[in-house]
C-alpha cells in the first residue's frame, strides 16, 4: 500500500521544537494504524494561490507553528482548500489561529479579519495578544462533550504543553459560532484552546502542540484521528 501524503503547511525550521516532532507524531500514529505516511514540507511563500494541483494527492493537511509566516495568503489558501475540499485538516498553534482567521474572512464576512501579531493596527483582530503568555507553558483542557476531539482523547480534561503569545480574541468568539464554527475546547478560566467544524470529515485546530508527545515516545490520540481520517 503506497504511504499517504501529509502535507504539512509552515516554513520548516529545524530550531523549531514542533517541526522536529511532527514528523515523529505522524510516524506514531501510522505505526499505531498500520498504515504508512509521507510528510511533506510545504513552505507557505512557495504554495501557489488558485491551483488545486498542489494538493491533488494528498490525503490530509497540517497547518503547523512557528507563524508568523513566510506568506499569510499562502497558508490562508490552504486552510481554505482543506475546509472547501473536505480534506482532513489538523491546525495546531499557529495554524489554529490562521484557520480563525480564514473562517472569519471567508465564511462569517469579516473580510479584513488578522492577526495582531503581523497587524497591530488591524481593526479587526480575530486573534490578539493572551492575557497572560503561554511560551513554554502546560495547562489544563476541559473538552466539549460528544466532540472530535473528545472522542479521539476519550476524556474529559487533557493537559497539554504551548508555545505561543497570541489566541482568539473573546470579542469575536459569539459571531464565529453563529457562524457555525464550534468550540470543542477551554482552559482552566475558559479561554478557548481548540475548535472544530462539523459536518467536515476531519477539521480540527488546537492552540496547544498535540505533536510534542512524540518527543515522549507518545502516541497522542488527536494525531491518531488525523492519520485514520487522512
Amino acid at each position: 500500500m503506497a504511504a499517504k501524503r501529509i502535507g504539512l503547511i509552515g516554513d520548516f525550521n529545524p530550531d523549531v521544537i514542533a517541526h522536529r516532532a511532527i514528523p515523529k507524531a505522524l510516524a506514531l500514529a501510522a505505526a499505531d494504524v498500520g498504515c504508512e505516511v509521507e510528510p511533506v514540507w510545504f513552505a507557505t511563500d512557495k504554495i501557489v494561490l488558485n491551483d488545486a494541483r498542489q494538493f491533488a494527492d494528498f490525503a490530509g493537511l497540517w497547518c503547523v507553528p512557528a507563524s508568523p509566516y513566510a506568506s499569510m495568503a499562502g497558508a490562508l489558501w490552504a486552510i481554505r482548500f482543506a475546509r472547501e475540499n473536505k480534506i482532513p485538516f489538523l491546525g495546531t498553534c499557529g495554524g489554529f489561529q490562521h484557520a480563525l482567521i480564514e473562517y472569519a474572512r471567508n465564511v462569517v464576512g469579516i473580510c479584513d479579519a488578522d492577526h495582531a501579531e503581523t497587524n497591530p493596527d488591524a481593526l479587526n483582530s480575530i486573534i490578539s495578544p493572551l492575557a497572560c503568555s503561554l511560551v513554554e507553558q502546560t495547562g489544563a483542557i476541559r473538552l466539549k462533550e460528544n466532540s472530535r476531539i473528545r472522542n479521539a482523547c476519550r476524556t474529559e480534561q487533557i493537559v497539554e504543553g504551548y508555545n505561543c503569545r497570541f489566541g482568539l480574541n473573546p470579542a469575536f468568539q459569539s459571531r464565529l459560532e453563529s457562524g457555525g464554527l464550534e468550540f470543542t475546547g477551554w482552559d482552566e478560566n475558559g479561554e478557548v484552546r481548540a475548535f472544530e467544524l462539523r459536518g467536515h470529515p476531519f477539521f480540527v485546530a488546537t492552540l496547544f502542540q498535540p505533536e510534542r508527545a512524540a518527543l515522549r515516545g507518545e502516541n497522542h490520540p488527536l494525531i491518531r484521528a488525523f492519520v485514520v481520517a487522512a
